[in-house]
């Protein structure tokens, strides 16, 4: 018997909107229905991509943009669209059925971590997509450790890509147990590859709908990402004979079992479910009768407890299960109201953070804020409690990527951008100016940077320029937490995460604040020691001052640093003592800058940062002063020259001396089966290993061994045609590869790019922590090569 099928279209909404944005433009919705929430991912994941199907399917968009063409909405900026990739987080407000969505697209590159690190800050949610070729990869479970130590309280996965060669949502499912990101995932959703069966036996790759296991109804899309769905028939012999499939389709036979067991499991985190399972009629057909009113409740609270990790799937790219993801993170993650503090409230004092700063040259300064308690006006005045500063903001906006709306108020649990502030920072709390001496300045938690592991330095073009620069690198590391800007021995110094975020560095400086600089080459800074030489006794210097001969007489000892003394950082590892034999303040920490002292030990600062033979700063040298002479009526400022010229004399008698280079400590974690290739690297490159210590645990925390699949639904092969005859796919459902932790000493000039020789080393699996090891002495064949790298050879 025939049955006629009829299919539901999902296109009304966008045809009616088609020439109308449909989006949040006010901000005084219902706080229950708002969910502020990030997608997060490995690089090249489709984020973005994700990111411009919902804007299509909100209706924001008439139609979707690309990162291939550089066409899309959130990826704005000049590098972005160059490159192809994300490089700042964008926030667009989207209206979504009931709800609204703060929706905050991130970097995936490790380079640009800064950018998750805040989006984790404010968010309640968020969407952790996966390429379904790939698995779990390793900046997967890089921004999974993110919103853990954020303690982002509910998360969906969304299995992307399936319309890829060797796609496989098993193997995807499978591979967060393998990873350890959550012991019960649960799929929702099952992939429909083809609605016809000889696709399957071709083994095509492709993806043509969804079948939504908690409504029980199935998605079909066309070629253009329109969609309609149809109810499925809630008995087993129905299901069979219906028509909405062939009857032979791969999928039938699973439908049951998936449903099943979804109810099964859910009912373990729920006595209320469980009741209601118990009372249904015997028969493989009564979990097919449930109603979805009876599932979503038990679903969304087990969901806020983490007890289970709800998992979608799809392709970004053709919108094949958008409409599931806006639908599941509304009906799931969590709202302002679920993870509200007990002093947080609508009605309560005002309180703000500021999770990021922007600068536009036409709107100035732009601080991204989430209100955590009260109401935000504009026109008011805010008390920065970090700070300790009071601001006053003039406008308050909801920004729509690169686009901004103004808004009269931004209410409690809302994400928007306030102008006006002129101090703020990342990470800082901010509260109404008129209780600002109440209990309300204790500060919400901040915001913490990656630590820098490479850095560059800055050259300005000329002098007029050094002002500029300056300010520049000021403003771009208020923008950029993760960029830190410091002056060594007079030169300027930024540093970054990474060479890509170096190079977007350069870029932003150049674009943004129109300076004119040279990135100096990505390489150390080396040091000098005192020279074998008997250092002359030379203590006194003659000038003139107003015509008048003046002698000076500065009385002090120069030696090396013995084997067991510590040099001084004030000093950039030297000793400096003065008359009483305490270690000498640096120039400008005297309260006093005319005491002779003072002005002393500016002379000896001097000509400790340029050596006379190789014009390197001086390290590793012990100073004592231990009296002086000051003709009267002469200004103190002269014993500066004085200091500087008798200590250079002395360094010059002493000779050239040995040459130092700035060392690190690395702990490095990895697969054992990529170790030999680390440790190889490491010799050739001037390392030496301390340690090669098994771990046992996972370098992220994780134990060895797989989470169990017991009592969960794995999905069999066959449902994603192409991943059996595909070889392309990289990761199996193994137990993962023993552990290793490498601990050694290397040259930091050897190790400047070591972030991306890590990453081709280790497969991506690689992380390395660095810490500062010191100066030590070079021998003769590396300091011929220094020499002969500054000139000096």
């Amino acid at each position: 018997m025939l049955r006629r099928v009829l299919w539901l279209p999902v296109r009304d909404r966008q045809l009616k909107f088609l020439n109308q944005r449909f989006l949040a433009t006010e901000a005084h919705h219902e706080t229950s229905l708002i969910r502020n929430m990030a997608l997060v991912a490995h690089i090249d994941s489709g984020k973005t991509t994700l990111t411009e199907s919902i804007l299509h399917k909100s209706a924001y968009l008439s139609a979707p943009g690309s990162v291939d063409t550089g066409s899309t909405t959130t990826d704005f900026l000049p590098a972005e669209r160059e490159r192809g990739i994300t490089i700042q987080s964008a926030s667009i407000p989207v209206k979504w059925d009931r709800w609204t969505f703060n929706l905050i697209d991130t970097p995936g590159h490790a380079d640009f971590g800064m950018e998750v690190e805040s989006a984790s800050r404010v968010v309640d949610g968020a969407v952790v997509l996966i390429d379904s070729v790939e698995g779990v990869e390793a900046q997967t479970k890089g921004v999974w450790r993110q919103l853990d130590r954020y303690g982002v309280p509910t998360r969906l996965m969304f299995l992307n890509k399936l319309d890829r060669p060797g796609a496989s949502f098993s193997s995807s499912l499978g591979s967060l147990l393998t990873h350890r990101l959550h012991p019960n995932p649960m799929a929702l959703a099952l992939p429909v590859a083809s609605f016809h069966t000889e696709d399957y036996v071709r083994a095509e790759p492709g993806i043509q709908g969804l079948v939504d296991l908690v409504k029980w109804e199935i998605w079909k899309w066309t070629e253009d990402g329109y969609s309609a769905t149809q109810s499925l028939p809630r008995t087993v012999e129905e299901l069979e004979t219906s028509g909405i499939l062939p009857t032979n389709h791969p999928i039938i036979p699973h439908l049951v079992a998936a449903r099943t067991t979804l109810l099964e499991n859910l009912s373990m985190y729920s006595d209320e479910l469980m009741e209601h399972l118990l009372a249904l009629p015997p028969g493989p057909s009564s979990y097919l009768d449930v109603e979805t009113t009876a599932i979503m409740p038990h679903l969304r609270k087990a969901t806020l407890r983490n007890e289970i990790l709800p998992v979608l799937c799809g392709s970004a790219m053709k919108s094949i299960g958008t409409e599931l993801v806006m639908n599941y993170v509304g009906e799931l993650l969590a709202s302002p109201m679920d993870v509200r503090l007990d002093t947080e409230s609508a009605d309560g004092p005002l309180r703000l953070l500021a999770w990021k700063v922007s600068w536009d040259k036409r709107k100035g300064w732009m601080t991204f804020v989430r209100v955590y308690s009260g109401t935000l006006k504009r026109q008011s005045s805010v008390f920065n409690v970090t700070s300790g500063q009071k601001e006053k903001i003039s406008k308050v906006l909801l920004l729509y990527a690169a686009e901004a709306q103004e808004v009269e108020s931004l209410p409690y649990g809302s994400v928007g951008v306030i102008l006006g502030l002129k101090f703020t920072r990342t990470g800082d709390t901010l509260v109404d100016a008129r209780r600002s001496s109440s209990s309300s300045q204790t500060s919400l938690r901040g915001v913490a940077p990656p630590p820098a592991v490479m850095s560059a330095s800055v050259i300005p073009k000329s002098h007029s320029d050094l002002d500029p620069v300056q300010e520049a690198l000021h403003a771009l590391s208020r923008t950029d937490p993760s960029v830190r800007v410091d002056m060594q021995e007079g030169q300027l110094l930024v540093h970054g995460l990474g060479a890509l975020h170096l190079e977007i560095v350069e870029g932003r400086l150049r674009d943004e604040w129109d300076v004119n600089f040279e990135l100096g080459s990505r390489r150390v800074s080396y040091r000098e020691s005192l020279g074998p030489g008997l250092s002359s006794n030379v203590n006194n210097w003659a000038t003139e001052v107003a015509g008048k001969p003046v002698a000076i007489k500065i009385l002090m000892t120069v030696e090396p640093l013995a084997d067991d003394e510590q040099g001084d950082p004030v000093w950039d590892g030297n000793i400096v003592l003065g008359p009483s034999g305490k270690p000498l303040l640096s120039p400008d920490a005297f309260r006093d800058q005319l005491d002779p002292m003072a002005n002393i030990a500016r002379g000896l600062s001097s000509s400790l940062s340029n050596s006379p033979h190789t014009s390197l700063p001086l390290s590793h040298i012990k100073i004592h002063v231990t009296d002086y002479n000051l003709p009267r009526d002469i200004p103190t400022s002269i014993l500066a020259g004085a200091s500087s010229s008798i200590l250079r004399t002395r360094i010059r008698g002493a000779g050239m001396g040995p040459v130092l280079e700035p060392f690190i400590k690395l702990k490095i974690s990895l697969h054992e089966d990529t170790m030999g290739k680390v440790v190889k690297d490491l010799t050739e490159n001037g390392g030496e290993v301390l340690d090669l210590a098994s771990d046992t645990s996972a370098m992220d925390g994780d134990e060895v061994v797989a989470y169990s699949t017991d009592g969960l639904y794995i999905p069999p092969e066959e449902l994603s045609p192409s991943s059996a005859a595909s070889t392309s796919s990289k990761f199996s459902n193994d137990t993962p590869r023993l552990k290793r932790t490498i601990h050694a000493v290397a040259p930091l000039s050897r190790m400047l790019d070591y972030s991306t020789r890590l990453r081709a080393l280790s497969g991506g699996h690689g992380l390395f922590d660095m810490l500062n090891a010191g100066f030590r002495q070079v021998s003769e064949a590396r300091r011929l090569e220094i020499l002969r790298e500054i000139g000096r050879a």
